[in-house]
């Protein structure tokens, strides 16, 4: 059966809370999912990301931390806007050619857009972190406690679009 969702989990683990969308993508790793989802660990390899869509997904989330202004652990889903790389100026369309990490959401959308591998519909699944500048390992407890509703949101998203696809693991 061809894999028609990709879930890939962003962030830097070793910065607190910005491994936020790297324990969603371990936890719903182990969830169980339909088979025509796909989860994956990207870290800040957004490079690994593009490669992976050239696979072909109809529906894509992004998990990561997002900086929104809200409290720590606020879920936040988002519909991504993806710029058109074509429609930059030369100059800034060089500048960004020249990031081979893309280590952010953001960049690796655009480059996937670019090459035409980005799938019709994306969404940023973030929370609002509370601790992401210090240098250690371990979500804070308030992002630790949205990860449950976040696992949830995410099912659903998979369930609506399911139904609206009539797509049917037994296929």
């Amino acid at each position: 059966m061809n894999q028609k969702i990709l879930i890939a989990g962003m962030g830097n683990i070793l910065r607190r809370d910005d491994g936020f969308g790297v324990e969603v993508a371990r936890q719903l790793a182990a969830a169980d999912l339909p088979a025509f989802v796909k989860v994956i660990e990207v870290g800040i390899g957004g490079v690994h990301l593009v490669h992976e869509l050239m696979a072909g997904y109809e529906l894509l989330m992004v998990i990561d931390a997002v900086e929104r202004g809200s409290q720590p652990g606020t879920v936040h889903i988002l519909e991504a806007e993806v710029p058109d790389l074509a429609k930059w100026p030369e100059a800034k369309r060089e500048g960004f050619l020249a990031d081979t990490h893309y280590a952010t959401p953001s960049k690796a959308l655009i480059l996937a857009k670019a090459l035409g591998v980005l799938p019709p519909k994306v969404f940023l699944i973030g929370c609002q972190p509370a601790v992401y500048d210090d240098l250690a390992l371990g979500l804070s407890a308030e992002v630790q406690a949205a990860i449950p509703a976040i696992i949830a949101q995410i099912k659903a998203l998979v369930a609506e679009f399911k139904q609206r696809d009539g797509t049917s693991p037994c296929v």
